[in-house]
C-alpha cells in the first residue's frame, strides 16, 4: 500500500500566511518556510512511522509555484523538502516529489491520495480523500 500526501493546503497552511500570493508572485519563498501545520504533526508522525513500520509507502507529491521560473521553482523544491525534514523529522518518506504545477498526480503515483485539490481527488485511480479528516482516516488503517 502507499500513502501520498499533497503538501500546501492539505498538510501545510500555505494559504494561511498573509500575502502569501503577492510573495509567491514575487519568487519569495518565505510563505513555504513560514506556514503552520494543518493537521498535528506530532499525531500524524506517530500513524505514518507505525504504517511504514508495517510496509506501507508514503509519499509526498507537491506542486511547485503557479508560474514562478525555473529557478525559483528549485528553490521552492529545496524548502518544502527543508520544511518535512524539520517539522517531520522521524518520518522517512519514500518519495518526495515536488513536480512542476498543475502536473497529473495520478501519472506520479497510485494508492492512496490526501489532497485539498477537488481536481486531484477526481482524476485520482485509488482512494482519495480530502484534508479534513486526515488524522481519523490514518488511524483505521493502522
Amino acid at each position: 500500500m502507499t500513502i501520498n500526501f499533497d503538501l500546501d493546503g492539505t498538510l501545510v497552511d500555505l494559504y494561511g500566511v498573509e500575502n502569501w500570493l503577492s510573495m509567491l508572485k514575487a519568487e519569495d519563498t518565505t510563505p513555504y518556510e513560514i506556514a503552520k501545520p494543518l493537521v498535528n504533526f506530532s499525531v500524524l508522525s506517530r500513524y505514518l512511522n507505525k504504517l511504514i513500520d508495517s510496509g506501507v509507502k508514503v509519499n509526498i507529491i507537491s506542486w511547485t509555484s503557479k508560474g514562478g521560473s525555473k529557478e525559483y521553482n528549485e528553490k521552492v523544491a529545496k524548502v518544502k523538502k527543508e520544511y518535512l525534514a524539520k517539522h517531520l523529522p522521524s518520518v522517512k518518506f519514500s518519495n518526495i516529489y515536488i513536480v512542476d504545477y498543475g502536473t497529473p498526480k495520478h501519472k506520479i503515483a497510485n494508492g492512496i491520495l490526501f489532497d485539498d485539490e477537488v481536481k486531484n481527488r477526481e482524476n485520482w485511480t485509488g482512494y482519495a480523500f480530502d484534508e479534513t479528516d486526515i488524522i481519523n482516516i490514518l488511524k483505521a488503517l493502522c
